[in-house]
């Protein structure tokens, strides 16, 4: 599947990697919240596939922590 290629390349990643990726899709997150609110924003369903992105994200970057 799709989600588990992004997880995969996740994985792959170093701690810094993970952190500048969050920033960007929370960066992101603010940006589609922000179009949605002024009606500009077609595709809203962006908004959730970015919100379980930065899950995603933090998930792996948690079981790293736990790791070392």
């Amino acid at each position: 599947m799709k989600t588990d290629k992004y997880v995969a390349d996740l994985r792959a990643k170093s701690v810094s990697e993970l952190s500048e990726e969050l920033t960007a899709a929370k960066k992101e997150l603010f940006n589609l919240r922000f179009q949605n609110a002024t009606n500009q924003l077609d595709n809203t369903s962006r908004i959730r596939e970015v919100r379980k992105n930065i899950a995603r994200i933090q998930t792996v970057l948690t079981e790293n922590a736990a790791k070392a």
